[in-house]
C-alpha cells in the first residue's frame, strides 16, 4: 500500500460501485472513512463496541459492522452502503417498503437494517419471517418493537426487492 509524502497510508477501493482513492489515517475505522472523508453519513455511529448494528455495510457482499473494521482493511475491496442500495434518486423496494410500512421511526437504525435486510433478499430471495429475524437479530431499535422491519422486508418481497439494480 502506498503512502503519501507526510506517511499517511494511501487507500483505494471502490464504495457504491464507484472508485475512492484518499490518504487516511492508520487508525481510522471504516466507519471513520464513509462518514468523515467521504461524506456518507447514512451509515450511523451506534455503539461503535460492535453491538447494536447502526454501522453496518457490506465488504465484498459480506455483512461488515464498520466501527470495527480498520479502513485500510478495505484496500482493493468493495463497500456497499445504505447510500448504494438506491439508484440515482431512486429508492429501492426495499428502501420504499421500509417508508411505506413505518420501519424507520426515528431513523438511526434504518441504514444498518436495509443493509443487512438486502444481505438477506441477496443470498435468499423468499425468506420466512423466522429467517428475517434471525438475519436482523445484530441490529437493535428503540422505537419500532421490530414487527414493523419484519413487515417492510416482507412488503419489499412482495415487491421484487431481491431483484435490485445497483
Amino acid at each position: 500500500m502506498p503512502t503519501e509524502p507526510h506517511g499517511r497510508p494511501h487507500l483505494s477501493f471502490r464504495v457504491n460501485g464507484e472508485p475512492v482513492e484518499l490518504a487516511l489515517e492508520p487508525y481510522k475505522t471504516l466507519l471513520e472513512v464513509l462518514r468523515e472523508d467521504l461524506g456518507l453519513t447514512g451509515t450511523k455511529h451506534g455503539c461503535e463496541l460492535g453491538e447494536c448494528g447502526a454501522c453496518a455495510v457490506l465488504v465484498d457482499g459480506s455483512p461488515a459492522l464498520s466501527c470495527l473494521v480498520l479502513g485500510l482493511e478495505c484496500e482493493g475491496r468493495e463497500v456497499l452502503t445504505v447510500e448504494g442500495l438506491a439508484r440515482r434518486a431512486e429508492l429501492s423496494p426495499l428502501q420504499e417498503a421500509f417508508a411505506d410500512l413505518g420501519a424507520a421511526q426515528c431513523g438511526y437504525c434504518t441504514p444498518g437494517f436495509l443493509v443487512m435486510a438486502q444481505d438477506l433478499l441477496d443470498r435468499n430471495p423468499h425468506p420466512t419471517r423466522d429467517q428475517i429475524r434471525r438475519a436482523l437479530d445484530g441490529n437493535l431499535c428503540r422505537c419500532t418493537g421490530y414487527l414493523q422491519v419484519f413487515e417492510a422486508v416482507e412488503e419489499a418481497v412482495a415487491r421484487g426487492a431481491a431483484a435490485r439494480c445497483r
